[in-house]
């Protein structure tokens, strides 16, 4: 049984909470991959992709949060696990050891580009059978887009 009753048909719950279960693992693994390349960057813009790289890890701390209070609210259990994100995530990994900052910008701009355009399928999905849902991921999607510019600007 359920804890919380679904606000939701069954079928729009299906969709809805596969749009939440999918950009939870974006969210998720693009922290990961953002804070490891923080921690292992080298060249001449440190400084500037260092404290870059936090923004997006921030962004994705907090929109996981909101993607993942959302599916509790419509009755669906997130799994931010760390094998299921291991075993889903769809998010190209950073080499092992210390980056180049060039290269890491480059890597960072084609991975927010990737679940970009992933987060724009899933507003599409949620249209009809959740609007409160499809607001959410329009939100963090925006703020996605801001940030893929923002590094897109310095390749």
């Amino acid at each position: 049984m359920a804890a919380v009753k679904s606000p939701l048909s069954d079928s729009a719950l299906k969709v809805a909470g596969e749009a939440l279960q999918g950009s939870l693992i974006d969210l998720i693994d693009l922290s990961l991959v953002a804070k490891q390349a923080h921690w292992n960057l080298r060249g001449r813009n440190f400084k500037v992709v260092h404290e870059h790289l936090d923004e997006v890890v921030a962004l994705a701390r907090s929109g996981q949060d909101d993607v993942a209070e959302r599916a509790v609210a419509i009755g669906v259990n997130p799994d931010g696990r760390v094998r299921t994100v291991a075993d889903r995530t769809t998010i190209p990994q950073m080499e092992a050891g210390y980056l180049d900052d060039d290269k890491v910008v480059a890597a960072v701009t084609d991975i927010l580009a990737q679940i970009i355009a992933r987060f724009r399928e899933r507003i599409a999905a949620t249209d009809e059978p959740d609007q409160i849902t499809q607001d959410l991921l329009i939100g963090i999607a925006r703020e996605l887009e801001k940030q893929h510019w923002m590094f897109q600007v310095q390749t």
